[in-house]
């Protein structure tokens, strides 16, 4: 029987390195990485999303998710969750789908890694708020703390910043084992 994968979130607030951190775990841990599906999904908009977009946004989610999970080796890196769907649809549109709300208690991580806002702002089309970011880093906290999530902050610049969390990872994998 094969063993039961782990699921590892990377979240945070926009430009905190959550892209680039999940390829590096997955090749760390020689797994595969379910990239963010509204980054290619809004992409594609030429508006801005609208509460529709929001819901098929948390179904493409959910559906790479599940699409990717068997071909992971041991842990499966998801680049963010649908709890961005909440996030992002709770300030735009002050409320969030109620397909998302139904399912956020009973989709779960294992560990969730909140990258911190200490990396300096890099511009991207899709990246909307610049000067928000210790307001959306809030949210997280929020977020995470009312799911009584499993959760580690993860900070610092370059290697250390990976190695911070390698070790999260590791110090997990080693208590659950």
């Amino acid at each position: 029987m094969k063993e039961t994968i782990k699921k590892i979130a990377i979240v945070g607030p926009e430009s905190t390195g959550k892209s680039t951190m999940s390829a590096y775990l997955a090749a760390h841990y020689h797994t595969i990485w379910v990239p963010e599906y509204a980054r290619e999904y809004c992409e594609k908009l030429t508006d801005a999303p609208t509460w529709q977009d929001e819901i098929n946004m948390f179904y493409g989610q959910v559906a790479l998710e599940k699409e990717l999970l068997p071909a992971a080796n041991r842990i499966l890196i998801c680049d963010t969750t649908f709890i961005t769907v909440k996030i992002w649809s709770d300030y735009t549109f002050g409320k969030s789908p109620q397909e998302v709300l139904d399912e956020l208690p009973n989709y779960h991580y294992d560990l969730y890694l909140l990258l911190n806002i200490d990396l300096p702002w890099q511009e991207d089309p899709l990246r909307d708020f610049p000067n928000m970011r210790e307001h959306f880093m809030d949210v997280w906290y929020k977020e995470l703390n009312a799911l009584n999530a499993n959760y580690v902050l993860i900070e610092g610049t370059g290697q250390d910043r990976y190695d911070s969390a390698v070790a999260a990872i590791d110090n997990y994998l080693l208590h659950t084992a």
